[in-house]
């Protein structure tokens, strides 16, 4: 029987809810493990080279569908429309990235032997993954995730938001039409108790997680208990480090852009602005008169200078209460942070300053269209207060020196460290973090590197040694 509805959409411009589905049963999940393991048998078989040109045609359809996808997401979780528009046309790039550059990653690498014989490391998939996905990027979390195994020849189970389950339901469409065969790619509308049982199946070698810090522990233990792989991605504070500018209403629109992505609701977004005291205080009139300019608006509206709501209700009166509590622990509060009276979801970006260490809002997370930006006096206190935090996922430093920049970028303590950039993300850029951020990557070479069985082949004897080279075995023996 069904565990009941779970999983819906809810417009968090209006607040409306606007279609429901009920989790699977337990016998449709367990009809699902069965197909996985039927599909790997014949995936993994496949020659890579034909599992790239059904993930090219992956890519050539999520470029082809990009306005119908943007539609989606943008009714389901209220990100900017041209921002999902341009989620979409990513996630093309990434398929395409490693239907393209797949069989070489994968390729067998030769290893120097002090005895006698041939020696390889091979890339080898190793089953049946689970994939537990988030709301923020609906389609772009998915893609880094799938297209690497996919073309690795592991198959996927993908338990998705339950706030995007039309999105979750166009990517397996689009698997589908690609011709992804059955049982490789398979979406799960399952119950979180259901998602702890398929954790320890034998049949699941591996779980991808990107999400929030308590997600990722309870993942990681239920894994660790059945000796399971794991990827996560879960919360960042990053900073971004402005040392010097020649311009500051242009290092200030690039700091607002970059923090208002997707309304502020990204992991690797620039949650704490560093700024030198030498320019903070026309900094932040900056920001506050960048922000005074937004208004609300439909996120399907596509107009300048607005802002559309956040993901749901419930993240929104989240934020509104961090904001406030920042406020009572004597942060200043100069723009911005007004919640909408609802049901939707919309709360006004907000700039903070004066956030005391020790503090909640020092200490936390604030995912949302808020910009907290704090003053230093030296490239040693930028770098401490850079690093005074529990995750690690990325971090930028800006100078108009650039050696001055690297110097500190060199030693965050992050996954992803950018300099006179926000960051590097395209699909060939590793991507992951470190401390409470996660461990593993995902996206260029590394995202093939994960869920893999490294798999040493040695053949002993001077024959296969001489075949290694080129060379006859009789040729070599005569030599």
């Amino acid at each position: 029987m069904s565990n009941g509805t779970q999983y819906k959409t809810v417009n968090p411009a209006s607040g409306q809810t606007t279609a429901e589905y009920d989790t699977v049963t337990d016998e449709q999940l367990e009809e699902a493990l069965v197909k996985a393991e039927a599909g790997f048998a014949a995936w993994r078989a496949m020659p890579i080279e034909d599992r790239a040109e059904i993930v090219t045609h992956v890519a050539e359809l999520f470029k082809n569908r990009a306005d119908d996808l943007a539609a989606i997401a943008t009714q389901e979780m209220g990100k900017p429309l041209a921002e999902s528009r341009g989620e979409a046309e990513f996630c093309a790039d990434i398929f395409g990235y490693y239907a393209d550059q797949g069989p070489a990653l994968a390729a067998d690498q030769p290893i120097k032997s002090t005895i006698e014989g041939k020696a390889v490391i091979q890339s080898r998939p190793i089953g049946a993954l689970l994939g537990i996905m988030p709301w923020n990027y609906p389609f772009y979390q998915v893609a880094r995730f799938a297209a690497p195994n996919l073309m690795l020849g592991n198959v996927i189970l993908l338990k998705h938001a339950e706030s995007v389950p039309q999105c979750a339901l166009a990517i397996q469409d689009i698997m589908r039409e690609a011709g992804v065969p059955e049982g490789v790619y398979q979406n799960i509308f399952a119950s979180h108790d259901q998602i702890e049982r398929v954790i320890g199946d034998p049949r699941i070698q591996g779980v991808s997680l990107t999400g929030s810090e308590r997600a990722g522990a309870k993942v990681a233990e239920i894994a660790g208990r059945n000796l399971k792989k794991v990827v996560l991605e879960l919360g960042g504070s990053d900073p971004f480090v402005v040392l010097d500018t020649d311009n500051v209403a242009e290092s200030a629109q690039l700091a607002f852009d970059t923090r208002i992505e997707n309304t502020g609701q990204a992991c690797n977004s620039n949650k704490r602005i560093i700024v030198s005291g030498e320019i903070y205080d026309d900094f932040v009139a900056e920001m506050v008169r960048l922000t005074s300019e937004l208004e609300p608006a439909d996120p399907a509206a596509e107009r300048p200078k607005t802002y559309g709501p956040m993901s749901s209700r419930a993240a929104a009166e989240k934020l509104d209460q961090q904001v406030k509590t920042a406020v009572e622990e004597g942060a200043t509060l100069h723009v911005g942070g007004e919640l909408s009276s609802g049901p939707e979801a919309f709360f006004s970006p907000a700039v903070l300053t004066d956030v005391a260490e020790g503090t909640q809002a020092y200490k936390e997370e604030l995912f949302g269209p808020v910009i907290v930006v704090y003053r230093v006096e030296s490239d040693e206190e930028a770098l401490a207060l850079a690093n005074d935090t529990p995750f690690g996922l990325g971090g930028s430093v800006h100078s108009t020196d650039p050696k001055r920049a690297e110097a500190i970028a060199q030693l965050l303590e992050v996954g992803m460290s950018a300099v006179n950039a926000p960051s590097a993300e395209t699909a060939e850029m590793p991507f992951g973090g470190v401390k409470r951020s996660g461990y593993g990557r995902e996206l260029g070479p590394l995202g093939m590197d994960e869920f893999v069985n490294k798999r040493l082949l040695f053949i002993a004897g001077p024959e296969a040694e001489a075949e290694d080279a080129g060379e006859h075995p009789a040729t070599a023996a005569q030599a």
